[in-house]
């Protein structure tokens, strides 16, 4: 694995774990809404601007994510 795909690898972990510890969620729990609403495409795919972005600033952009996204998917 190259060191752009770990530091994107790592980016997504630390994601998950920050979504979860904030909604009071399991791992799986966390896992499964990233899986529905295709948050981990979402985030790999704009690593470069959200990857230096704050913690409070990322579960905000993600919980945004989501709402649109319930919206468009069933």
């Amino acid at each position: 694995m190259n060191k752009r795909h770990l530091d994107i690898a790592y980016f997504l972990s630390f994601c998950i774990e920050q979504y979860k510890e904030a909604r009071h969620l399991s791992g799986a729990e966390a896992a499964e809404v990233f899986g529905r609403y295709g948050v981990l495409e979402y985030l790999e795919e704009n690593y470069e601007p959200l990857h230096s972005q704050s913690r409070q600033w990322l579960l905000e952009d993600i919980e945004d994510f989501i709402s649109h996204r319930k919206g468009e998917v069933a």
